[in-house]
């Protein structure tokens, strides 16, 4: 059994990207009936949907070879990629934007069927995201390390949500979105690159300035971005 420390590492952070988002949202729902039952019981159903089904898929892709997966892969982690910059943008635009004051809460009477409901509906979402970046990376050969790696992300979410408690709710994942997002781009121009049999010189190590080049990159476009809408802000402003 081969086991990558890059794939590890990629799976680990997507999962944790996509997890920190369900358990932040059931210790946030929490509110409404001071339990994490309802919530909790909602997401472990979802993600248990959707990984179901994900096993199967996985399956019948991990049949065919992996040399004619390495195109197929490359393109499906650039468009995740793409997908996983916006929601980036849009964390760091939360980040940056005012608190709302006196937003409504939401009613009480449904309480439990609301926590089950956003439960099941951010942990089937999350592991969708998750396994639509997981399974490109198992079709390559490297399942084992994309599940070690989804493992430890699993475990060590657990392990926080039940030692940090309140605190759980306030991580904050922006960072962690630029890094996957990096990642994706550094692996999937790797994976094209080796489909056209590009002689990389340092072999899987040329991962390592790749995910540097494309953190860079993705951090100077986020700031681009961030910029334009500080300006269309203070033109709104002065109008």
């Amino acid at each position: 059994m081969y086991l990558s420390l890059a794939t590890v590492v990629l799976a680990f952070l997507i999962v944790i990207v996509e997890m920190t988002e369900v358990v932040a949202l059931i210790f946030a729902l929490q509110g409404e009936t001071g339990t994490l039952r309802h919530g909790a019981a909602g997401a472990v159903a979802g993600v248990t949907a959707i990984g179901t089904i994900t096993v199967v898929a996985g399956a019948l892709i991990l049949a065919v070879p992996s040399q004619y997966l390495l195109v197929g892969s490359g393109i499906v982690l650039v468009a995740f990629g793409i997908f996983l910059f916006r929601s980036t943008l849009r964390s760091y635009r939360r980040a940056r934007a005012p608190t709302p004051v006196g937003a409504a809460a939401i009613s009480h009477r449904n309480a439990r069927t609301v926590q089950f409901s956003g439960g099941f509906t951010v942990g089937a979402v999350e592991t969708t995201e998750a396994a639509i970046v997981l399974l490109p990376i198992a079709a390559t050969g490297q399942g084992w390390s994309a599940v070690l790696g989804a493992a430890l992300a699993g475990i060590l979410l657990i392990g926080l949500a039940f030692v940090l408690h309140e605190r759980i709710r306030r991580i904050k994942v922006p960072w962690l979105k630029l890094g996957a997002t990096s990642l994706l781009f550094a692996f999937a121009t790797f994976w094209l690159g080796e489909a056209a049999k590009v002689p990389w010189p340092w072999g899987d190590a040329m991962l390592i300035p790749l995910f540097l080049a494309a953190l860079v990159l993705a951090r100077v476009t986020l700031e681009l971005f961030l910029r334009a809408d500080g300006a269309r802000a203070r033109g709104t402003a002065g109008a």
